[in-house]
């Protein structure tokens, strides 16, 4: 697997798929790496397409450094990886955290990125979330079963082998990642960065009980200018793992209709 490495020395682990002439990078979330989009890939249409799939700083088979889980240095870690993979221009798709630093992306560097798909996408102003919620969350590093119960509140249609990989994936996850990932993505504050963002935007909303639709059209749609939204029904938190296929025709149909701006 490649590896390069991030503006502060840390190392960087991404895998590549297909060998297409349109790059997409495929941005996770917190408490889990890369992985989480595998069962998707599986039923993606990979006609003409290179997927390029990062592990974030404490996830996966990258480093695990002390510091540095920040959205910024999470967005230059994004931008390292495509230059290393030799991706000039690239759609972006981003689950949660991955969303907001998918945007912290396409607002900073706007030119490169022809594109963004945005899977319940934690909004760029943050989402505070109650104390009980918080210390579940904040204290859950290497804990199967404060990650189980909140895989629980998350999710809605995860079967128990999905249930599993994503235990074991949780369960590697270094416990500064843990922790400061958690501070970064809850505190957002970029809100005011989101103008910048001219790639056209597909928001992907679900039966999610943290990012209800109604939210994040207000949170996000209205936010980005060439931004639409679409529901899809059912799954809660993490659609590419628990409606795969419905997840990734959905990425392919935006894909499909984003030719022109490639």
């Amino acid at each position: 697997m490649p590896t390069t490495t991030a503006t502060d020395g840390t190392p960087l682990n991404y895998r590549v798929f297909g060998d297409g002439p349109r790059d997409v990078v495929l941005v996770h979330g917190w408490m889990v790496s890369g992985a989480v989009w595998d069962s998707m890939l599986e039923k993606l249409d990979m006609t003409g397409l290179r997927l390029i799939v990062p592990d974030h700083r404490g996830t996966g088979a990258s480093g695990r450094p002390a510091s540095g889980y920040t959205l910024e240095q999470y967005a230059k870690d994004v931008l390292a990886v495509a230059d290393h993979a030799k991706a000039q221009r690239f759609v972006l798709v981003g689950h949660s955290m991955g969303g907001q630093i998918a945007k912290w992306v396409a607002a900073e560097s706007p030119s490169r990125v022809s594109g963004l798909v945005l899977l319940n996408t934690v909004p760029a102003s943050g989402l505070p979330l109650p104390p009980d919620a918080a210390g579940l969350f904040r204290t859950s590093a290497g804990d199967r079963e404060k990650q189980k119960t909140i895989l629980g509140l998350a999710c809605k249609q995860l079967s128990p082998e999905s249930l599993e990989v994503l235990l074991k994936d949780s369960g590697a996850v270094s416990k500064d990642a843990i922790e400061q990932c958690f501070d970064s993505w809850t505190a957002g504050g970029f809100a005011h960065r989101l103008s910048a963002i001219t790639a056209p935007t597909l928001v992907v909303a679900t039966d999610d009980p943290f990012l209800p639709p109604v939210f994040l059209k207000q949170a996000v749609v209205g936010l980005i200018q060439n931004a639409r939204m679409t529901h899809l029904p059912g799954p809660g938190h993490y659609p590419q793992v628990e409606r795969p296929a419905e997840t990734a025709a959905l990425v392919s149909a935006f894909l499909a209709g984003n030719t022109a701006q490639a």
